[in-house]
């Protein structure tokens, strides 16, 4: 009796622990792997594991394995290996990653949307089917990010199971395994799998700091503007081939968008090879919508080229090419700034009169500013009507208010020069100033050597003396400077001061026959006529072609 009575409760136990085993733990285990990641020297990094949560290759894992990886792998549940090819997301401070798998059709586990309460069973799954997969009640659901659940666990996760999805009752993933400090501990812990699959690079986040942990490469956001951004931030990096391979994705993800060919005839055309660039441009202006905005961006590059680089000439592409182009974007929708690019083109071409007629009409426009006055001017410039060229560049600066920002430092170098050129040397001077103001963390030697140039015109000889010393701070071993001191030395009667200045010239360049010339002459002014023409007549042996008036005069 005892005996039956044992086998019956053996019976038993077998039937409750086989009901147990949920019955979707077949079919889940296909969507779970082990991933794997290397470093550039193909060393391995790390091995954790992973889930497929789309049927492109989606999955999720933790991140710290692709810290530094520039290659990673998945091994699924019948051992077939596949590359990472991607990074969708990554979350460091929940350390999570979303990624695709390079696999034709993935198997992704369903995931539950609603957090689970506290007291409902979980079941752990591991990389391989197993007899009975690890289960155990929820013991806390806590909230982050508002719609999000960290979840401690009473089950004590078996050793290699970190990142391993926990699903409820159901077959549904609610929580990726995190890695326990204590293997020994009863309790365990695991984040949102919701959250985990919703991350998303976004334009701006393409290269934030957490991203750029690992090499493996980042993929386009999969809205259009979102990745324009994206390629903008990745073009400031300086890395121009990982930005010509985000460029070939834009393509492939985004045929029938101008954008992706636009960019590529840019990279085409900056090696030169504008056949490969027009090609492009052509795909793009046919792809586009906006056919007035394809149409504008290749006459910009037109423009570019034929202005900036010249050389090697490419025979389907001129000025007039450049000016068809965006007229025809202009009649398909008219537009300031495609005019102001025409009027560019014309002043290329050397049509100031037509070019000048439409500068002046943007004047009236929203695109009134100072960059449409400045061309306007320019136009009047090489017409040679001086009086209108300033009064132009009075316009352009006054586009902008004081205190003035940076934007206006090179419209006021340029009032400041046409000022300069027409006598106004006070007022060149104050333009000066002001740009100084705007520019003092890069402004170099030359500029206060052209200042002291000014100063002595406006005959403010201090102020000469002044600029002419601190462009020989900046620049100590230029003797023209200490040439040009000297010789205002002289002409203000501080002739003991030339003299030392004219020592430090010889001093810097022994064979400058500017320091002798000038030596000689302080000397001379000073009453000392025999050191100072000895000096003199080394100036005239080293080639100054003033050294023989000046013996003559002092002789």
């Amino acid at each position: 009796m005892k005996r039956l009575i044992l086998i019956l409760f053996t019976l038993q136990f077998t039937f409750i622990a086989s009901v147990a085993q949920p019955s979707w733990v077949k079919k889940a285990t296909k969507s779970v792997f082990t991933l794997k990641t290397f470093a550039a020297d193909g060393s391995l990094i790390a091995s954790s594991n992973g889930f497929f949560t789309g049927s492109n290759g989606e999955a999720v894992s933790s991140f710290t394995p692709f810290k530094g990886a520039s290659r990673a792998i998945i091994i699924d549940a019948q051992g077939k290996e596949a590359a990472v090819v991607s990074i969708l997301g990554a979350n460091d401070i929940y350390d999570v990653a979303r990624f695709r798998v390079d696999i034709s059709k993935s198997q992704p586990l369903p995931i539950c949307q609603t957090t689970m309460s506290s007291g409902s069973m979980v079941w752990l799954l591991p990389y391989r089917e197993t007899k009975q997969i690890p289960n155990g009640p929820i013991r806390k659901a806590e909230l982050f990010m508002q719609n999000y659940a960290y979840y401690t666990l009473a089950l004590a996760s078996p050793q290699h199971t970190e990142s391993c999805p926990l699903l409820n009752e159901e077959g549904e993933v609610i929580a990726l395994a995190q890695p326990s400090a204590n293997p020994q501990d009863s309790l365990s812990y695991a984040i949102s799998a919701v959250f985990a699959d919703s991350l998303r690079i976004t334009g701006l986040s393409m290269t934030n700091a957490i991203l750029q942990q690992t090499n493996i490469r980042k993929e386009l956001p999969d809205d259009l503007k979102e990745a324009n951004v994206a390629l903008y931030m990745a073009s400031t990096r300086n890395d121009t081939l990982a930005y010509a391979e985000m460029v070939e994705e834009m393509i492939r993800k985004f045929p029938d968008a101008p954008d992706g060919y636009t960019y590529r005839a840019q990279l085409a055309a900056a090696r030169d090879d504008y056949a490969a660039a027009d090609q492009d441009m052509q795909k793009a202006i046919k792809v586009s919508e906006a056919k007035d905005e394809a149409h504008y961006d290749l006459a910009r590059m037109i423009y570019n080229k034929e202005v900036y680089i010249p050389e090697p000439p490419y025979e389907n592409w001129s000025l007039d090419k450049a000016l068809s182009e965006i007229r025809e974007a202009s009649r398909i929708n008219p537009q300031p700034t495609y005019s102001q690019l025409e009027a560019n083109i014309l002043f290329a071409q050397k049509k100031y009169e037509e070019a000048y007629d439409i500068y002046i009409q943007l004047t009236g426009t929203p695109l009134r500013n100072a960059e449409v006055f400045f061309g306007a001017a320019k136009c009047k410039a090489m017409l040679r009507d001086t009086t209108a060229m300033i009064a132009l560049l009075d316009s352009c600066v006054n586009t902008f208010s004081k205190p003035y920002l940076k934007d206006a430092a090179p419209y006021l170098w340029a009032r400041a020069s046409a000022r300069r050129e027409v006598g106004k040397y006070r007022d060149a001077l104050s333009d000066m100033n002001e740009y100084e103001k705007l520019m003092s963390a890069t402004i170099n030697d030359n500029f206060y050597y052209i200042r002291h140039q000014t100063d002595i015109q406006a005959r403010l000889y201090q102020q000469a003396l002044n600029d002419i010393d601190e462009a020989i701070r900046i620049n100590p071993k230029e003797t023209l400077y200490y040439a040009e001191k000297a010789s205002l030395q002289v002409r203000v009667g501080l002739f003991d001061e030339a003299e030392a200045t004219a020592k430090e010239c010889i001093s810097i360049e022994p064979d400058n026959s500017d320091g002798y010339l000038f030596l000689g002459l302080a000397q001379c002014m000073k009453g000392d006529k025999q050191s100072g023409l000895d000096n003199l007549r080394k100036a005239k042996e080293l080639g100054d072609p003033q050294a023989d008036a000046l013996i003559e005069k002092f002789q």
